[in-house]
């Protein structure tokens, strides 16, 4: 790893005082034989395909009397002591393995390497430039549950959102949208805080959290939403909602039990997404049959001038068998996929794959997390020739509350903020974080 700063130096601390400055470290990871190797052992519930399904086979197994905890070593996996009583609706397995060795970090200089102790703490007083941006920091570089390492920037919620709300929705937005999404993405964030908890931090900047990049890079406008808007969270029952968002919908949002495998909340719920008397058109719960008309033209639909509001895709039984096979899943020679369940909404959430050697049900995210090719789940499935299926569909994402498509165009109708929140989440209440009892307490 290479960390440069922008004008100047770097500081960096290691976690037994050893001080450097320097302009850029280069550090590097080696493999170190512990003195005295021991065996892990735990039980283990996964993988899943999100957090959110993570979180709720978690809740199940702690209901069993288990103390559980969500890591993320490659896919989401729930994890407990070994020991600990197996939930009857769930299937674990026991995991062990022998740890003999341990990554060390050493800092590479030219009068020698030196051989540092975790946790490290980077301060760049000019900004940090890590791949294609600069980052005010400070920095912390440290160990993982999984024993790998993590680059943390340690940043204030306000700030965040100047990393997020214009890589999310687009920096050039009508002020209105910037401001719903300024709104979601805070509470996103203070509902989310324990995320990565088993790792020491409370965030990651991918699009398992919210998508955080460059702060450099809000806008004039962005910054006058998340100052327009400071400290404002979305509630209900007195805390922070699930403040989930997307692309687009399709034309009709998704219930929250519709994308994950969760209890349903009253303020996410199915809908068509257009005005009064096109919604009229498509009574939900959407009946098979209407699906296809719905997916015929945009019927009127807020964000219709989305890309992906209509899309095509087209699965072979050799894509299928690839993805179940990358899965941990072989199928063998895939002959059928069909859909065995739909929600409300018309989205798909049950899907089975049949092969020679067995038959898979994809559920709910799981779906999107194999077939990645699909922009949502929300299509029509008609078989194309031998071995071939058509996907004729709507949306991008998983359709659950904000289409930010959607509030761009209702925010170029005129309507504010506080209305397109409102249309998404109805019932909620905006409050002040400090009413709320947020655990936030300055760093993110």
């Amino acid at each position: 790893m290479r960390l440069r700063a922008a004008t100047g130096e770097l500081s960096l601390v290691d976690g037994a005082g050893q001080r450097f400055m320097a302009p850029a470290f280069t550090l590097h990871w080696r493999w170190l034989p512990l003195p005295q190797p021991f065996t892990l052992r735990r039980r283990v519930l996964g993988p899943f395909a999100s957090y959110e399904s993570a979180e709720a086979a978690a809740r199940r197994w702690a209901a069993a009397g288990a103390q559980p905890r969500i890591a993320r070593p490659a896919e989401w996996e729930v994890w407990a002591a070994p020991d600990s009583p197996a939930p009857s609706d769930l299937s674990t397995r026991l995991v062990e393995r022998r740890e003999s060795r341990r990554l060390m970090l050493e800092l590479r200089r030219p009068e020698g390497a030196v051989v540092l102790q975790g946790p490290i703490r980077i301060e760049a007083p000019a900004g940090l430039l890590w791949q294609d941006g600069r980052y005010g920091g400070p920095f912390r570089l440290q160990s993982d549950a999984h024993g790998g390492w993590t680059l943390l920037e340690e940043v204030p919620l306000e700030r965040y959102l100047e990393g997020v709300v214009p890589h999310e929705i687009g920096a050039g937005s009508p002020p209105a949208a910037l401001a719903a999404q300024a709104v979601l993405a805070r509470t996103w964030a203070v509902k989310n805080l324990i995320r990565y908890g088993v790792d020491g931090y409370h965030l990651c900047a991918d699009t398992q959290c919210q998508v955080y990049s460059d702060p450099g890079q809000a806008s004039a406008s962005v910054r006058a939403a998340i100052v327009a808007t400071r400290g404002q969270v979305l509630t209900a029952a007195g805390g922070p909602i699930q403040a989930v968002y997307h692309a687009t919908n399709g034309g009709v949002t998704a219930g929250l039990e519709e994308a994950w495998d969760v209890e349903p909340v009253p303020y996410l719920r199915p809908f068509v997404d257009a005005p009064p008397a096109a919604a009229l058109r498509w009574p939900l719960p959407l009946a098979a049959k209407a699906l296809p008309s719905l997916l015929q033209g945009d019927g009127g639909a807020y964000g219709a001038d989305h890309p992906r509001f209509r899309w095509q895709r087209q699965l072979t039984a050799g894509r299928l068998a690839e993805a179940m096979a990358a899965r941990g899943t072989a199928v063998g020679a895939v002959g059928s996929i069909r859909v065995l369940e739909r929600g409300a909404s018309g989205r798909v959430v049950a899907l089975e794959i049949g092969g020679s050697a067995g038959r898979v049900v994809l559920r709910r995210d799981a779906i999107r997390r194999t077939l990645r090719e699909l922009p949502s789940t929300l299509f029509t499935l008609t078989p194309a020739g031998e071995g071939v299926w058509r996907l004729e569909g709507g949306g991008f994402g998983h359709g659950a509350g904000l289409s930010q498509a959607g509030a761009i165009d209702l925010a170029r109708r005129g309507w504010s903020s506080d209305r397109i929140l409102q249309h998404y989440y109805p019932g909620t209440a905006l409050q002040p974080l400090e009413a709320i009892g947020s655990a936030l307490q300055g760093g993110g």
